[in-house]
């Protein structure tokens, strides 16, 4: 899911810094400077005039699967290709309110049902080709609404699974009728727009879902964003250059953004991106809680800043394959769709615990999708708890059939020992942790966990295409508004990861998140679809299909030569102006 496309009806939120003596204290009683840490008050951040020129140099943690943006799915993709491209609003951080990108202004009749964007005069495709309003009308009609694409973006863009009807005005303007007013429209419309004359030929010859693949030579990625890709080499480095022709400006007429190219090698392990930012080969990293206090003891002589920006809208969870459609055991198949079985798995996992070994204490434990960042949605005592209780577990899952055999494991009615493979990502040590703890925890209730680790694109494949798994420990990035979660939340979403793209809900609590989330997309009164949004992550954290463990606080540290540095759990705060001064 793609976090740039950002809604309305969320107050700012407050960035919470969380440090627990450990992180103060060495091993030896060593005094560390907590200086070098630091919170940021988004609603006070101001920038400064910049310097043009520079290289940044920020690691990516995958290859890309696609660089098609329509197409692609996964972060690692979304990570290479999202300087390329701009929707037609962009979110404000500072405000968290919809924004002119693509479209300079706009306009809507009384009840807004009809709206007018008004495309940018300065706005060209990459290729010198200015943007119109047939690109905008290619990008929505023939990819985002084509029945033949399967882009995650038409999840995001249905009025009670009506599309928008989007026409032609002039070269310059595009009108947009909608069937109901629609709450989230303005960022809805942040979906990334795609150049008519380089695409329509594969939606005519209905190859689209293959085009712009990681084997297309990057001068033939055209977008309209802040910088070019001119080189990919898989495993290696992507390389980014200033687009000369992007249209924002300073306060002065210099052209944004100041940093004229961006190196971005490939690091799958965070152990050695931590390495190369100690070593000044790369400018910013994602600090992991077991990296803080190493982080903190070099900042000063390695002159950089940590920020902790608080809890974060990622979460981390366990997804059981309920697709019957998967080729997995049908008795497996049985259990995962029990929902007393994943309550008894939840109850099994010891939260708490997990955030004290893995995170040391910076994330939060949670039950279903609402993180504390949320701070409409988020409520201690609305949702249902499972806390860390194997006895009451095991107890769940004698109570459904499962009988302890003599070698101390539980078999099924049937005879078949409760054994499953758990897989998650290889390289990535908190969850590869957490699944070490949760197969070691199951083992004393008399379950068998085979637990595995795969390579990112190969185990989202798994996920997505062939659906071969059994179980999964992974995560989302997470947004703003529920709505730009329907392709995860709705039965027919491409990532309702348990069962994926349902021609009709397969029970009667999917059904009723899908009417929740109907009816919350057309209701314009805050607090009446907050409330809507509420009864159906609840309704999620009684049935459990995601088996929710944490929400980690997020914390980056980055090198004191870049100046109007304002990062935040939502994303960076005029990052086009972020320059370098040595």
């Amino acid at each position: 899911m793609k976090d740039k496309i950002l809604y309305i009806f969320l107050a700012i939120i407050s960035i919470i810094i969380l440090f627990l003596p450990f992180y103060l204290i060495s091993p030896n009683n060593e005094a560390v400077d907590t200086s070098a840490v630091k919170k940021i008050d988004i609603t006070k951040a101001y920038v400064s005039i910049g310097i043009p020129g520079g290289v940044l140099k920020k690691a990516l943690s995958g290859d890309a699967k696609t660089f098609n943006p329509a197409m692609a799915q996964e972060t690692t993709s979304t990570a290479v290709i999202g300087y390329l491209f701009n929707g037609l609003t962009k979110t404000n951080i500072k405000t968290l309110l919809p924004e002119p990108d693509l479209a300079e202004k706009w306009e809507h009749n009384e009840n807004g049902t009809v709206w007018y964007f008004y495309i940018r005069k300065d706005a060209y495709w990459f290729d010198g080709k200015p943007v119109t309003a047939n690109d905008v009308i290619f990008t929505y009609n023939q990819i985002y609404y084509n029945p033949d694409i399967p882009t995650s973006s038409k999840d995001v863009l249905l009025v009670e699974g009506k599309p928008f009807k989007v026409e032609k005005v002039s070269e310059k303007i595009v009108k947009f009728s909608l069937p109901k007013p629609f709450a989230p429209f303005l960022s809805a419309v942040g979906q990334p727009i795609l150049p008519k004359h380089k695409l329509e030929k594969f939606v005519k010859n209905k190859t689209f879902p293959s085009a712009w693949n990681i084997n297309t030579n990057p001068k033939e990625l055209i977008g309209t964003g802040a910088y070019k890709l001119v080189e990919y080499k898989s495993s290696q480095i992507a390389i980014y250059e200033k687009n000369e022709l992007y249209w924002e400006k300073d306060k002065k007429g210099q052209k944004l953004p100041y940093i004229t190219q961006i190196k971005a090698p490939i690091i799958s392990d965070p152990d050695v991106q931590l390495i190369k930012f100690l070593s000044g080969e790369i400018d910013i990293y994602s600090v992991r809680a077991s990296d803080l206090y190493e982080l903190i003891k070099n900042a000063k002589k390695k002159n950089f800043t940590i920020y902790n920006l608080g809890a974060t809208p990622s979460t981390t969870f366990i997804v059981f394959n309920q697709n019957p459609k998967a080729p997995i055991e049908k008795y497996k198949l049985k259990w995962f769709q029990n929902k007393k079985f994943r309550q008894a798995i939840s109850y099994a996992i010891d939260r708490k615990g997990i955030i004290n070994l893995v995170y040391n204490g910076l994330a939060h434990p949670i039950y279903t999708a609402v993180t504390p960042a949320n701070t409409r949605l988020f409520d201690e005592n609305y949702y249902p708890k499972y806390p860390y209780n194997l006895k009451k577990a095991k107890k769940i899952l004698l109570s459904i059939g499962f009988k302890e055999g003599k070698d101390g494991f539980l078999y099924d009615s049937e005879g078949h020992k409760l054994k499953f493979t758990l897989i998650t990502n290889a390289g990535n040590k908190e969850r590869e942790a957490i699944g070490n703890i949760i197969k070691d925890d199951l083992k004393k209730i008399g379950i068998d966990v085979n637990f595995q680790t795969l390579d990112f694109n190969n185990l989202v494949s798994k996920l997505m295409s062939s659906y071969d798994f059994e179980a999964v420990i992974i995560g989302l990035t997470g947004s703003l508004d529920p709505y730009f979660g329907q392709n995860v939340w709705l039965s027919s979403g491409h990532l309702h990861m348990w069962y994926p793209n349902q021609k009709q809900p397969a029970t009667k609590w999917e059904a009723e998140i899908d009417k929740l989330f109907e009816k919350a997309s057309v209701e314009l009164d805050p607090k009446k679809r907050d409330k809507l949004y509420k009864k159906a992550f609840k309704i999620i954290g009684e049935y459990q299909p995601m088996i929710f463990i944490v929400a980690p606080e997020e914390l980056i540290a980055v090198k004191n030569k870049l100046k109007n540095v304002f990062p935040t759990v939502w994303g960076w705060y005029k990052s086009n102006m972020v320059y370098i001064k040595n």
